[in-house]
């Protein structure tokens, strides 16, 4: 996410818990893929969680480009 997007989730976050949700829920998701992407190798299970928790992180991220969208156009203005 570019510096916009941040500020963006900081102003309207605390306002949007929808937003400020699925950004902490972002974050958490990151930390556990280094973590998981860190390891020399990953068990056939790990494998399957790791894709998993990708699948979640991309349509979280969806959901807050969304969001996000229709602040830009509120600030755009």
């Amino acid at each position: 996410m570019d510096q916009r997007d941040l500020e963006l989730i900081a102003k309207y976050g605390e306002a949007d818990p929808e937003l400020k949700s699925l950004y902490e829920e972002h974050v958490a998701f990151e930390k556990i893929l280094e973590k998981m992407e860190g390891k020399p190798f990953l068990t056939p299970s790990e494998e399957t969680e790791l894709k998993e928790i990708k699948k979640k992180k991309l349509s979280g991220k969806t959901r807050i480009e969304t969001l996000l969208m229709k602040y830009r156009k509120a600030e755009d203005h």
